[in-house]
C-alpha cells in the first residue's frame, strides 16, 4: 500500500453551468474529490450560469477579475476549471489570472501519472498526456513567435515559433516511439489472453463508476479464497484509486476457479483521448465470461453512475456480455443484509457482507452449462485424472478395484467426449 502523501497546494475551484444543466452539481462535487485524489486541498469555489461558454476565457469575461480576487483571498496555488480549456482559453486566464491552471482533463492526467504502476499503464498514461499538451504548444506559438522576429531577414519566423516546432517534433517523435511499444505490450497481452482462455478457466470482470468499491470486492474474495496478504490491491476512499489491470485467480474450496480481474473506474466526462489511451486495458472486459457492475448505492447519484457506466460497455461492445449488478456500500442504506434478488445483490464488500451470497449468483451463471457427475476412470486412463483434478473439478476422489472413481462438474463438453466413463 502507498503512503498517503502531504498536501502541498490548494486550489480553487471553477465551474459554469451551461443552460441550466442538471449534471453540473454532481460533476463539481467530482471535480472536489479529484482534487483531493491529487493530494491538494480545496481552498474555494466559483461558480457561474452561462447561455453559453465565453469562447476567450471559457468563463464570462467579467468574472475574472472577481476569481483572481478571490483565489487571492484564500491564498490558492492553483486554479482548476471544471472542463477540458481550449488552447486560447488556457493562454487567456494564464495571462489575465497570473496563476497556474488546471482544467479537469490535466487534472485527471495529473492522477493518472501518480497512479499508474505498471509499464503499460505508465505508457498510456505518457501518451495522453502528450496528446494533450500538443495542441496547447500550438496554441501559444503566436506569443512565442513575437519574442524574436526579423523583418526583411532570411528567416520569418522567431526563437520562439522555432523551439515551438522543436517542441512538437520530439512530442510528435516520443508518441510514435511509445505508441510502438505500446503495440508490443499490447501483443504480449494477448498472448498471455490466448493462454489463459486455453485453460478454459471462466473470466469474471469488475466494472463501475471510480471509488464504487471494486477493489475492496477483490480483496475480500482474495481475503475469503486466496488467504495471501501480498496479492491484495491498493483500495482507498478516493477517485481513481486504481488504475493498472489486476487478475487474482479465486478458488473457493471444493469448488472450480475461476479468474476475477479488476482495472481503472469510469467518470462522467472522461475524456475521449483518455479513454482511447487505456482502451487496451479495457479490452480486457470484452473477453469476460460475465461482468460484475459494481455501483455505490449510497451515492444519491448511483443511477447516473450506472449510466454512465453502461454507455462505455456499450462503447467498448460488452454490453451483450451476461452481468450481475452488484449494490455496493449498501449497509449505510439498508438495515438487513444481504438482499438477493435475480441479477443483483445489495452487500457491503468492506464489511464481507453477502461475499458468499455473491459467489453462489457467480458460479450459477459462469458454470450453468456444467454437468455434475460419477465417472470411473481405468487406471491406464490417469492423465485424465489429473486433467478433470487441474481444472479443479473434482468434488470427491476414491480409488475402486475397476479403476479411479471420481465425483465432479464438468462442462457439458467434456461430459459427452467422456460419457463412456460416466456410472452416475
Amino acid at each position: 500500500m502507498e503512503e498517503e502523501r502531504k498536501v502541498t497546494e490548494k486550489a480553487f475551484l471553477v465551474g459554469v453551468n451551461i443552460d441550466n444543466d442538471p449534471d453540473f452539481f454532481q460533476s463539481m462535487d467530482e471535480l472536489v474529490e479529484l482534487v483531493k485524489a491529487c493530494q491538494m486541498e480545496v481552498a474555494g469555489r466559483a461558480e457561474q450560469n452561462l447561455p453559453c461558454v465565453n469562447q476567450a476565457f471559457y468563463i464570462g469575461s467579467g468574472k475574472v477579475e472577481e476569481i483572481k480576487a478571490a483565489a487571492q483571498m484564500v491564498h490558492a496555488d492553483i486554479i482548476v476549471f471544471d472542463n477540458s480549456l481550449t488552447p486560447s482559453q488556457l493562454r487567456n486566464l494564464q495571462n489575465r489570472l497570473e496563476m497556474t491552471i488546471m482544467d479537469r482533463t490535466n487534472l485527471i492526467l495529473e492522477i493518472f501519472s501518480k497512479r499508474a504502476k505498471t509499464r503499460e499503464a505508465r505508457m498510456q498514461v505518457e501518451i495522453a498526456s502528450l496528446q494533450y499538451a500538443l495542441p496547447r504548444l500550438i496554441g501559444m506559438g503566436q506569443v512565442l513567435s513575437r519574442q524574436g522576429g526579423t523583418s526583411g531577414g532570411m528567416s520569418n519566423k522567431g526563437a520562439g515559433e522555432k523551439k515551438l516546432e522543436l517542441d512538437r517534433r520530439r512530442i510528435s517523435h516520443r508518441i510514435s516511439e511509445l505508441s510502438r511499444e505500446l503495440k508490443q505490450v499490447e501483443k504480449e497481452r494477448k498472448t498471455q489472453r490466448k493462454k489463459r482462455q486455453s485453460t478454459g478457466i471462466p473470466l469474471v470482470a469488475l466494472v463501475g463508476y471510480t471509488n464504487a468499491g471494486k477493489s475492496t470486492l477483490l480483496n475480500q474474495m482474495v481475503d475469503c479464497y486466496v488467504g495471501e496478504e501480498n496479492r491484495k490491491v491498493m483500495a482507498k476512499d478516493m477517485l481513481f484509486a486504481t488504475l493498472d489491470t489486476t487478475v487474482r485467480k479465486i478458488t473457493p474450496p471444493g469448488r472450480q476457479p475461476f479468474l476475477m480481474s479488476d482495472t481503472v473506474g469510469f467518470i462522467q466526462n472522461l475524456p475521449t483521448h483518455l479513454v482511447k489511451a487505456f482502451r487496451s486495458t479495457l479490452e480486457e472486459i470484452q473477453y469476460a465470461d460475465l461482468i460484475l457492475h459494481v455501483v455505490d448505492y449510497s451515492d444519491e447519484n448511483f443511477k447516473e453512475q450506472m449510466e454512465i457506466t453502461k454507455e462505455t460497455l456499450k462503447d467498448l461492445g460488452a454490453e451483450q456480455i451476461p452481468c450481475i449488478t452488484i449494490f455496493n456500500k449498501a449497509d449505510q442504506v439498508l438495515a438487513e443484509l444481504p438482499v438477493c434478488l435475480r441479477d443483483k445483490i445489495y452487500l457491503s464488500a468492506r464489511e464481507g457482507r453477502g461475499i458468499e451470497e455473491l459467489l453462489s449468483m457467480i458460479y450459477d451463471r459462469i458454470f450453468a452449462d456444467h454437468k455434475e457427475c460419477v465417472m470411473l476412470l481405468p487406471y491406464d486412463q490417469g492423465s485424465l485424472v489429473s486433467y478433470f483434478q487441474k481444472e479443479g473439478m473434482v468434488r470427491e476422489l476414491s480409488y475402486e478395484p475397476e479403476g479411479t472413481k471420481i465425483r465432479l462438474q464438468c462442462p457439458v463438453k467434456d461430459y459427452e467426449k467422456y460419457r463412456e466413463f460416466v456410472v452416475e
